[in-house]
C-alpha cells in the first residue's frame, strides 16, 4: 500500500460552489478522506495557501494532431505520429490534465503504451480514425486532387450504412472509448461548406446503433443548427464545437440529453497565429466564420440547459494554447462554472463517476495550485511553476 496526504489545502471537490479546508488522504491511487484531519502518510505535501482540485479533463484533445495540414499528417508513418503525440500528451500531463479524450486519433497499440507506463501521459480515452463521408469534413483532399487519401491515423473516409458497422464494430473491439463521426463541414477541409449535414439519417443511425449495442456513444463534429439537430435526432451524444448553435436546437439538445463541448481555444489560436502556421485563406475564412460564435454558443446551451463541457481541439504547435482554453471559457461562463465543465461535468460526459471529483471513492488524480482558482482563475493558466500534478495518487 502507498499513501498521499495533501494538508493546509483549500479543496474544490468538482461539484460544489464554494471552497472547503482540510485534508486529502489518498491510499493506492484513491482517496480515501477529504476535508477531515491530517493521517500518516508516506508523503505529505503541505498546501497552505493552495488550492486542490480534481485534476483536469480535456474532452476534445488530439494527440495524433500533430499539424495544420492534415494530408500531411496522414502520410506519416504512424511510429512517427505515435512519436511525436507521447510528446503532446506529456505536455498535457504537465499542464494538469491528468485526462483527456481524443476524438479523433488514437489506437490500441498507444493505448496499451500509456497503460503500461511506457510514456507519461494523461488517462487517454480514444476514439480512432474519426469516421466521414467522401467529400466531408474528414475527407482533406483538394477538389483538384488525384491523391488517395488512405492512411486512417486522425480520419476514415467511409460511406453506406454495411461500411459504417463494421467500421464501427472494429473501432469497438480494438477498445475505443466512443466512436466519432463528422456530421457538418470544418475549418480545415477544402471542399465542403461549415452549415451543410453530412451523412444520411441512415448513416448515422447505423452508427449509433452499433454503438449503443456495445454500452458506447457517439460524438459528432457539428456546427449549424441543421448538422446539430440532424446528429442529435439520430441518435448523437455529445456535439463537438457546435459554434453556429442556436436557441430552438439547443433546447432540443437538452431534451435529447445530448452534452455540447466547446472547443474555443481552437479559433482564437488559429485567427491569431494561423496564417504564419500555413493555414490557407479558405481555411482563415472558414475559422473568421465559427471564430465570434462560439462564445454565444456556451450562452445559448447554458440558457436551455445544456450540459456543457470543456474542450480545446488544437493541433501542431497551437497546443501550448491549452490553458488559454480555460481562460476563454471563463471569460464566458466564470470560474466556477467553467471549472465544473473541465472536471465533473466532463467526466460525466466520459460516463466515469470516478473522475472529475475530489471524494472519498474517487481516483486520485489532482491538480494543486497556487491561490484560490475561484476569485483569482488566472492561477489556472498559469506557469507550470505554479502547479503539481498527481496521477492515480502519484505526483507527476
Amino acid at each position: 500500500m502507498t499513501s498521499l496526504s495533501i494538508v493546509n489545502a483549500a479543496i474544490f471537490d468538482g461539484v460544489a460552489d464554494e471552497l472547503t479546508e482540510g485534508a486529502v488522504h489518498v491510499v493506492d491511487g484513491r482517496i480515501t478522506d477529504v476535508g477531515g484531519a491530517p493521517q500518516p502518510a508516506d508523503r505529505t505535501i503541505d498546501a497552505r495557501g493552495r488550492t486542490v482540485l480534481p485534476g483536469l479533463i480535456d474532452a476534445h484533445c488530439h494527440a495524433y494532431g500533430i499539424g495544420l495540414n492534415m494530408l500531411e499528417i496522414e502520410s506519416r508513418p504512424l511510429s512517427y505520429v505515435a512519436l511525436v503525440a507521447a510528446q503532446r500528451l506529456r505536455a498535457a500531463l504537465s499542464r494538469g490534465f491528468t485526462t483527456v479524450r481524443d476524438p479523433s486519433g488514437g489506437d490500441a497499440g498507444l493505448d496499451r503504451a500509456i497503460r503500461e507506463g511506457l510514456l507519461p501521459s494523461p488517462r487517454y480515452l480514444w476514439t480512432g480514425a474519426a469516421l466521414s463521408q467522401t467529400g466531408g469534413h474528414g475527407d482533406f483532399r483538394a477538389a483538384d486532387s488525384d491523391v488517395c487519401g488512405c492512411n486512417t491515423h486522425t480520419c476514415e473516409v467511409v460511406d453506406g450504412v454495411d461500411n459504417l458497422r463494421v467500421a464501427v464494430r472494429e473501432r469497438l473491439r480494438r477498445g475505443a472509448h466512443a466512436i466519432k463521426i463528422m456530421a457538418s463541414g470544418g475549418v480545415v477541409s477544402l471542399t465542403d461548406p461549415i452549415r451543410i449535414p453530412q451523412y444520411s439519417p441512415e448513416e448515422i443511425r447505423a452508427v449509433t446503433s452499433e454503438a449503443a449495442q456495445r454500452g458506447s456513444y457517439v460524438a459528432a463534429h457539428a456546427y449549424s443548427p441543421e448538422s446539430i439537430r440532424h446528429a442529435i435526432d439520430n441518435g448523437v451524444r455529445t456535439i463537438e464545437h457546435g459554434n453556429l448553435l442556436d436557441a430552438p436546437t439547443a433546447a432540443a439538445m437538452a431534451t435529447a440529453g445530448a452534452f455540447l463541448v466547446p472547443t474555443l481555444a481552437a479559433y482564437d489560436a488559429m485567427d491569431r497565429r494561423g496564417p504564419q502556421l500555413g493555414m490557407t485563406p479558405v481555411q482563415q475564412a472558414k475559422n473568421a466564420e465559427v471564430l465570434e460564435s462560439g462564445r454565444e454558443a456556451v450562452r445559448l446551451a447554458r440558457a436551455a440547459g445544456v450540459r456543457v463541457g470543456f474542450g480545446t481541439d488544437l493541433m501542431g504547435l497551437l497546443e501550448d494554447e491549452q490553458l488559454n482554453g480555460l481562460r476563454l471559457q471563463v471569460e464566458v461562463d466564470g470560474a466556477l462554472t467553467a471549472l465544473k465543465s473541465a472536471t465533473s461535468v466532463n467526466a460525466a460526459l466520459l460516463r466515469r463517476d470516478d473522475l472529475g471529483r475530489v471524494a472519498p471513492g474517487a481516483v486520485a488524480d489532482l491538480l494543486i495550485v497556487d491561490g484560490d482558482p475561484l476569485s483569482d482563475p488566472a492561477v489556472l493558466w498559469g506557469p507550470p511553476s505554479g502547479r503539481t500534478v498527481v496521477q492515480g495518487g502519484v505526483v507527476a
